[in-house]
């Protein structure tokens, strides 16, 4: 299959001791509902080697965004704005990374996922579906993040937790060690969810309040 993009090698930079590369289109690239997203011709963002993007689909990066390591972006992907992307992460599907965004350990981003602001996502996180992600949140460690939920302000989830559906982590609220969130629940605040706890329904969980293995709905 013809190439999509050639690397630049006279457009360097050197972003975190490692040796970058523009890329240029040398087709159109196609978004997943038919329009132009870059144009032939079109310079996108930096990767460290081809193995960085895919060839043969229609994923991009755009303006400064930065991919390296052994990171992998596919299928109809987006990485935008000043987002990087590193170490082995991959982001697939139909998922966005924009602003200052990083992704990187073992993380995966996909489906129709969007991560946002200065948000991470690392270690082995998941986060997929039509899930966002914003401001500064962080999701790590085996933490899968799925469904319609929304994580933002300065939450942290972490360890194997579960969150899905319509649910909402915010604020400055943690949820770590087993814990799930699911349902239309609101944890927000200062809360804490912990250990092999369920918050489920249209609970909300706030200030600062703490909970730990137990079953919390309404």
């Amino acid at each position: 299959m013809e190439k999509k993009y050639e690397v630049i090698k006279s457009d360097e930079i050197i972003h975190n001791g490692i040796t970058l590369f523009r890329i240029r289109a040398l087709r159109d690239i196609i978004g997943n509902v038919g329009e132009i997203i870059a144009e032939k011709g079109e310079f996108g963002g930096y990767i460290e080697k081809e193995e960085n993007l895919d060839q043969n689909c229609e994923a991009w990066i755009f303006d400064d965004a930065k991919v390296y390591g052994n990171a992998k972006i596919c299928e109809n992907a987006k990485v935008c704005d000043n987002a990087e992307v590193y170490g082995d992460a991959k982001v697939y599907g139909n998922a966005s990374i924009f602003d200052d965004a990083k992704i990187y350990g073992k993380a995966k981003v996909y489906g129709n996922a969007g991560i946002f602001d200065d948000a991470k996502v690392y270690g082995d996180a998941e986060v997929y579906d039509d899930a966002n992600v914003s401001e500064f949140a962080k999701i790590y460690h085996k933490a899968k993040v799925h469904g319609n939920c929304s994580i933002f302000g300065h939450a942290e989830i972490s360890g194997k937790v579960n969150i899905t559906n319509q649910a909402n982590v915010y604020g400055k609220a943690k949820v770590y060690g087993q814990a799930q969130i699911f349902g239309c629940a609101q944890v927000y605040g200062n809360a804490r969810v912990l250990g092999t706890t369920k918050v489920y329904g249209e609970i909300r969980i706030n200030f600062n309040q703490v909970l730990c293995n137990g079953d919390f709905f309404s």
